[in-house]
């Protein structure tokens, strides 16, 4: 398949968080189009087995690659954790999960104190992190932490406040008193919560936002394979749902950071 530099960027996730990955797309790259699926009959991703998050991602890629995308980003944690070796294998344009480059940016922030990964139960229990972490310097030392109530406290729009901040204190102690000067947030919800996240480690731990440096590596992709779009486009973003666009189109505004005008609801079938 021929891509073009007009085509658009495809992106998923399992519902609104992949949104924050899209956000800093758009901010990265302010002339590319997009196309944006949440599938939002199937969420959450992370508490579902390997096997089932990977049939899923293969579906959602199937649904992008039908609207002629030169690039796929797997915005979801859980399914980057268990499904990009299977999309890599069956796309023919380039994948981009949020692990690698969030692995990467937490290796070029550290001071040698250690990493900590905070995420779904489902990443975190594939160990892709830590593995990702350790493939790029081995003498790296990773603690992990499945911290699921972040998920709907970001929904839910409770950001600030007593709820978050004890939640917080809850999952993230252990961080702060064990010397981790690196904290990934690995679960696109979490930036909504970095707020209450950076007061409970302390102002000394680097948060690294893999939405961030995924963005930057897509950059980098598409200036390597002169695909970026010209600058004098004007983009387009699509977004489509498997269920609820109502509830989409409301909470992804928080997520993106800007009005999402409508989502069209789609049915794949399996």
């Amino acid at each position: 398949m021929r891509q073009a530099s007009h085509s658009p960027i495809g992106v998923f996730d399992s519902g609104v968080g992949g949104l924050t990955v899209l956000k800093s797309l758009m901010e990265h790259l302010p002339h590319e189009s997009t196309v944006y699926l949440g599938d939002t009959a199937r969420v959450p991703y992370g508490t579902k087995s390997g096997e089932v998050v990977t049939r899923y991602s293969l579906k959602n890629a199937e649904f992008l690659l039908e609207r002629g995308i030169k690039l796929l980003v797997v915005a979801c944690n859980t399914a980057s954790s268990v499904a990009l070796p299977a999309l890599e294998a069956a796309l023919p344009v380039p994948v981009v999960g949020v692990i690698g480059p969030g692995a990467q940016a937490a290796l070029a922030r550290t001071q040698g104190g250690g990493v900590g990964v905070i995420g779904t139960q489902g990443t975190i229990r594939s160990g892709a992190y830590q593995r990702a972490l350790e493939a790029q310097d081995p003498r790296v030392r990773v603690k992990a932490r499945a911290c699921p109530l972040f998920v709907p406290l970001a929904e839910e729009g409770w950001t600030t406040g007593d709820v978050p901040m004890l939640t917080a204190r809850e999952y993230l102690g252990e961080f702060a008193r064990d010397g981790v000067d690196t904290l990934v947030l690995g679960c696109t919800h979490y930036p909504l919560l970095k707020g209450v996240i950076q007061e409970v480690v302390g102002p000394k731990v680097a948060l690294v936002d893999s939405a961030e440096a995924t963005a930057q590596a897509v950059v980098a992709l598409l200036e390597g394979m002169e695909l970026l779009a010209p600058a004098t486009s004007t983009p387009s973003h699509t977004y489509f749902v498997t269920d609820v666009p109502e509830r989409f189109t409301e909470v992804g505004a928080r997520f993106l950071g800007r009005p999402i005008a409508s989502a069209e609801q789609v049915d794949l079938k399996f």
